[in-house]
């Protein structure tokens, strides 16, 4: 299940949250979206204890998509604390999208001394 976050929850639940957050920003209308986000459950449920993944839907949140300068959708934010650590856009499919979030949640767990499960 998605954790959906508002604009009015956005700083309690990216900006202070412990574990960096992997923020998708999404809007119905996107096909790419939908095709991805099977890809983003199944990896929350493999590393969710690890990082936290949330949806935003850019289009019923106008201010955060001006703030973080959305020029594409889907965009994924790595959010450590509040700030940017990583941006993603421009998918190239499944496996690289996979890959890349390995990528992420590998340097990140290194950084906090977390070993990844296997």
């Amino acid at each position: 299940m998605s954790l959906s976050v508002s604009e009015q929850r956005f700083k309690e639940e990216v900006l202070q949250s412990e574990i960096p957050v992997l923020v998708n920003f999404w809007a119905p209308w996107c096909g790419v979206c939908h095709l991805i986000h099977p890809q983003l459950t199944q990896f929350r449920r493999e590393y969710g204890d690890l990082i936290k993944i949330v949806d935003v839907n850019a289009d019923e949140s106008l201010r955060l998509a001006s703030t973080y300068r959305l020029a594409t959708l889907p965009t994924l934010l790595l959010f450590d604390g509040d700030r940017i650590v990583e941006r993603l856009e421009g998918f190239q499919g499944r496996e690289s999208l996979r890959s890349q979030l390995l990528q992420m949640v590998e340097h990140y767990a290194g950084d906090r001394s977390m070993a990844l499960p296997s």
